[in-house]
């Protein structure tokens, strides 16, 4: 009997489209390669594709991420699912939105360019197919609120880290600059910053000192780092 019901009513599409944030250190980037077919061929795309009856959402969000770009072992998070009636010209299609945050230089090595693979910075970001732009724009609205309440942002960066590239970091993230002194007394401030004994001196003759965030110390006060959130509205 169900069946005969579900054969009555109408069917549509499942897609998975993966956004790939990640900072080299200096700029946050979005990852974007060229759809390789009709409609729109060779325009930028984020990462998407079909689900497939055998597979789950998760899964698919998986493969295609693997088979576009090379990525894989990448922790993504499921945020929203776009279903405007014609969003996709060909077909009736619904796509859950995947987002993930990565270190660009622990990856450079893994990402294939069969499919042109290539990271932009999110101020210059080119023309996108469909409704892409739409995602990207709540997914960094969905980044700002985790990097104001949660350690999630200490992801886009290795493990030891200057504070020049930590501001870097959160200028990107809330699209504003911020006074260097102010922001390094703010966040070290904090305490949850463990300074190394070693610098980096790639940039600078002088070099900056190294920190490393104090994890234990971070699940207990993580509201200190609220206090030097550029714009408070921002987040929300």
């Amino acid at each position: 009997m169900k069946i005969a019901q579900y054969s009555s009513k109408n069917r549509m599409l499942v897609a998975v489209d993966c956004i790939i944030f990640g900072f080299d250190g200096t700029e946050l980037k979005l990852l974007l390669i060229k759809r390789g077919f009709e409609p729109e061929k060779g325009r930028w795309s984020l990462m998407g594709g079909l689900m497939k009856r055998d597979e789950t959402i998760d899964h698919a969000a998986s493969r295609v991420l693997k088979e576009l770009t090379g990525l894989e072992n990448v922790y993504m998070e499921q945020l929203c699912t776009f279903g405007e009636i014609e969003r996709d010209p060909v077909d009736r299609t619904l796509s859950v939105l995947y987002s993930s945050l990565i270190d660009i230089n622990r990856y450079t090595q893994q990402i294939n360019q069969d499919y042109h693979a290539e990271w932009f910075p999110l101020k210059k970001l080119p023309s996108l197919i469909f409704d892409h732009r739409d995602m990207v724009t709540l997914a960094q609205q969905k980044l700002r609120y985790k990097a104001a309440f949660h350690p999630i942002v200490f992801e886009l960066l290795p493990e030891k880290f200057t504070l020049p590239q930590l501001q870097h970091l959160y200028e990107g993230i809330f699209d504003t600059l911020m006074d260097k002194r102010n922001f390094s007394r703010k966040v070290l401030s904090t305490g949850l910053l463990i300074k190394q004994k070693d610098k980096e001196k790639a940039t600078s003759k002088r070099g900056a000192f190294y920190y490393k965030l104090d994890k234990r110390k971070y699940q207990t006060k993580f509201n200190a780092f609220l206090n030097f959130i550029p714009n408070p509205d921002a987040i929300r």
